[in-house]
């Protein structure tokens, strides 16, 4: 059974001063009123231009993202490739909407699927749907809202821009995974990635949907999701993760007056996250599982489902993931057990990416336990290499 506990093993890829770093880093995220202020700080500088780069680059940027340009996190993706552990660079910029930052965001998506191509350690490419037309398209279009002209031509350029980037990455032979949105715009967006899947998905999963398994809904949509894909005759690519916006959505549903899409509890979404990998495990020869997760026990569980069902852990239908900067001690001891492991790797510029970040900032001071627990890790390798010498 596959353990998390060697932290040699977990931050063999840091020095003495990057773990110095991430430690007074994670001590600092320890504090909620510190997390708030500063992230409020940040946000407010980057709209009166003023400069941030100085204190945020060599700080919490430095921990969470990999450069600002594919070019800048090449030295990343290296150092990670030393300990079999692969990168997926995603493009972190987020909530742009004019034609000018969307026609940006398709071109440097299309360059991260064409790099994936040329580098093996880089497996995937990833992307958000919201960057390639406007929230309130996704929200009217999914809601079955009736559209303007202008409307219904703008919805029509979201489905042939995905179509552009899921046929680049089937003619580069670069599996992508379409992230998951907020649930008034989720409708939309599955229409759209299921379409994807129907097209390119005929030989092997290029293709993947994501599955918020924080959402009530989502383990009866997987299933469906694979009887679509057993019907279509093609593969069905699922990445898994808990979820990212549980506040929002709430306050959402409570304010227009609806039932709230998300889990009564963290034991149910535990429960409908574990039941969705053991689905796809049965399922294997239709289902590539993509495992995004910080939850031991959920890394756990696939695993040895994965050595229960006769799977190889190096079968390229089964992935775990977590983003650069967190659980290294999940990363690591995977990869060095010979399972398929994948970094997310932000990059964007420090002032485009600050979204990304405060949400990383806030994950981690309210996550129960996540702060706690990497700072725990870290000074237990401290206390191991101080005891070498």
């Amino acid at each position: 059974m596959i353990t998390f506990d060697n932290t040699e093993i977990a931050f063999q890829s840091k020095s003495n001063n990057a773990l110095r770093r991430s430690n007074i880093l994670f001590k600092t995220l320890s504090h909620p009123w510190l997390v708030k202020f500063g992230g409020a700080f940040a946000q407010r500088a980057i709209k009166m231009h003023l400069p941030v780069n100085w204190f945020i680059k060599p700080t919490i940027y430095r921990q969470f993202v990999g450069g600002e340009t594919i070019a800048e996190c090449e030295p990343n993706v290296r150092l990670l490739e030393k300990f079999n552990v692969k990168a997926i660079l995603d493009y972190s910029v987020e909530g742009k909407e004019s034609p000018e930052d969307i026609a940006a965001a398709l071109a440097e998506t299309i360059r991260s699927i064409k790099n994936a191509a040329k580098d093996p350690n880089i497996p995937f490419a990833v992307f958000k749907p919201t960057a390639f037309t406007t929230a309130d398209v996704l929200t009217k279009v999914s809601a079955g809202e009736r559209l303007t002209e202008t409307e219904k031509a703008e919805a029509a350029n979201f489905k042939a821009r995905i179509e552009k980037l899921c046929q680049t990455a089937f003619d580069n032979g670069v599996p992508v995974l379409i992230d998951a949105e907020d649930s008034w715009y989720q409708r939309f967006i599955d229409e759209v990635v299921n379409a994807m899947m129907a097209k390119f998905n005929k030989e092997k999963a290029i293709v993947y949907n994501t599955f918020q398994m924080y959402r009530v809904d989502r383990l009866a949509f997987l299933k469906q999701s694979f009887e679509m894909a057993e019907a279509g005759n093609y593969f069905l690519g699922a990445k898994f993760v808990r979820g990212a916006y549980m506040e929002k959505e709430r306050e959402r549903a409570a304010k227009i007056g609806y039932p709230s899409p998300i889990q009564p509890d963290k034991e149910a979404t535990d429960r409908d996250y574990n039941a969705a990998l053991k689905y796809c495990v049965e399922n294997i020869n239709r289902i590539s599982v993509f495992n995004g997760t910080h939850n031991e026990y959920s890394s756990a569980w696939l695993a040895d489902l994965m050595r229960e069902a006769g799977i190889a852990k190096d079968d390229k239908r089964s992935w775990f993931s977590q983003l650069y900067g967190m659980s290294d001690h999940i990363s690591f001891n995977l990869a060095n057990a010979g399972y398929n492991v994948a970094k997310y790797l932000p990059y964007g510029p420090v002032k485009h990416v600050v979204p990304y970040l405060v949400r990383r900032a806030e994950e981690n001071t309210s996550v129960k336990g996540q702060t706690g627990r990497e700072l725990r890790l870290i000074q237990s390798e401290k206390n191991r290499r101080k005891g070498l010498h």
